[in-house]
């Protein structure tokens, strides 16, 4: 992979980056810094290095959504200046203005529907902006937006020292020291179907959490009640009695008589899933003692609403092993940022829908711009 620091000569040039700053807000203020962090080695080493650098990101869902909010927790760590629309003359003004080693941070780019588009006049207009595009959203790197993409395909193409980084210890996950264990949370399980195939084959064994796990309790014939399932019949699934797969022995349930722990044949008609249960918790515990290698993506219950126990348990007990972990995803990262413990673990990825893309296939489109 072409990386940043094969360029040569970069005092001077202006430089296109391509970074994951789609970060939580709360009150127009940001909550969690770990994506900012991230994005720190790849902007040092081009200030450094002199390069008139140009940041470009997402921010939220909303097209009227700003990167005020990340400009103002950013410049703690790093000099820069605020760009703001670069379609407007004035943000072309002050990138003229610039100064070798200075650093320049566009708005939002979800403000404009050309974007994920991936639009060729969009791409023209993002490309003109510098010589060099160097690429460190590994969190994006799933996405042929015109600001991972397109742009890619106009530009001499380079990989940011994070993305590098991503790429290089989720190949160790795909090779992993034996015993080794997969966990998987959250919901979707249409899109989850190929990546459970091939690390029942990779891994020795393969937990199954979160709202994933309903549609394979319902192809097995339990009750799940109002619980989230999938469009999709697992009923005829290879793997579903595959002797590697580990399911939830109990759950936490929600329904006419409040919250209820309930193995998984008891659970009732009006009753909703929303977390794994203490039982459950402590076999995981189990097979995280032994592993050698823990790979980890998605929360096992509905952690957006409160329904945390079983994620953050495991959390601690995956920390505390002397197994190489990595793990990933929006609610995975997290509850181990609250927790306070994101240091005690091999690799954290900034990556949901990028990493679990990439364990799939070893790749993505936009990663292999980059080779």
């Amino acid at each position: 992979m072409k990386k940043v620091t094969d360029i040569e000569n970069l005092r001077g040039k202006y430089v296109v980056l391509r970074a994951s700053l789609n970060v939580p807000l709360v009150d127009g203020v940001v909550r969690d810094e770990f994506r900012i962090k991230r994005a720190l080695p790849t902007l040092r080493y081009l200030h450094e290095q002199g390069a008139k650098t140009i940041i470009i990101s997402h921010l939220g869902r909303k097209p009227e959504e700003t990167l005020k909010p990340v400009f103002m927790a950013l410049e703690k760590y790093l000099p820069l200046h605020w760009g703001g629309d670069i379609t407007k003359s004035e943000f072309i003004e002050r990138k003229n203005l610039m100064s070798d080693g200075d650093i320049l941070l566009a708005e939002n780019l979800r403000q404009f529907a050309e974007e994920s588009d991936n639009d060729p006049a969009f791409v023209e207009t993002l490309s003109a902006l510098g010589e060099i595009y160097v690429n460190d959203a590994f969190a994006e790197a799933h996405r042929e937006h015109a600001s991972t993409y397109g742009i890619a395909q106009k530009l001499p193409a380079y990989a940011g020292l994070t993305l590098l980084e991503e790429v290089t210890e989720l190949k160790k996950a795909m090779t992993p020291e034996h015993p080794s264990l997969f966990l998987l949370g959250g919901a979707k399980f249409e899109t989850k179907i190929p990546l459970v195939e091939k690390f029942l084959k990779l891994y020795d064994y393969v937990f199954i959490g979160g709202a994933l796990v309903n549609d394979i309790l319902k192809a097995r014939g339990y009750e799940v009640g109002q619980s989230m399932v999938s469009e999709v019949s697992l009923a005829d699934a290879p793997f579903l009695h595959d002797a590697k797969l580990l399911l939830p022995i109990d759950v936490i349930v929600d329904g006419p008589n409040g919250r209820q722990i309930r193995t998984i044949d008891k659970v009732e008609k009006e009753e909703k899933i929303l977390d794994a249960g203490p039982m459950t918790i402590d076999m995981i515990a189990t097979y995280v003692e032994k592993a050698k290698t823990i790979l980890w993506n998605g929360p096992f219950g509905a952690y957006e609403i409160g329904y945390t126990q079983s994620t953050e348990i495991t959390a601690r007990h995956i920390a505390a092993s002397d197994a190489f972990s990595v793990i990933g995803g929006g609610d995975t990262v997290a509850a181990v940022e609250k927790l306070g413990i994101n240091d005690m673990f091999g690799f954290v990825s900034i990556g949901g829908g990028a990493m679990l893309t990439f364990l799939e296939q070893g790749t993505t489109s936009v990663i292999d711009l980059l080779e």
